[in-house]
């Protein structure tokens, strides 16, 4: 089933392939519309899938800070969401 993510009124990602992982849809990361992400320093570690880095999600000129978050090198436990990208924060993640 198809995915989307929407935040602002704005689709910011929408994909038939996401991975879920403790609830969260990780969508790939060529699916994200990058107009709508800035880079973060945030970092947060997970004890089994690793180092989380984040973005920042603007749309329209609204910050949501630290919105969407991604492992650039996970561990091999949770590899199947290296290159993927999941939201929280208010992004409503609904079926497309």
């Amino acid at each position: 089933m198809g995915m989307k993510a929407i935040w602002n009124g704005t689709v910011i990602a929408e994909s038939d392939d996401t991975v879920v992982v403790e609830g969260n849809h990780y969508f790939p990361r060529e699916s994200i519309r990058p107009e709508y992400f800035a880079d973060s320093d945030n970092r947060s570690v997970c004890h089994w899938k690793g180092t989380a880095s984040y973005f920042h999600v603007e749309v329209e000129g609204e910050r949501n800070p630290n919105a969407a978050w991604y492992y650039p090198q996970p561990s091999a436990a949770a590899e199947e969401i290296r290159d993927r990208v999941a939201f929280w924060r208010g992004v409503d993640v609904i079926p497309a």
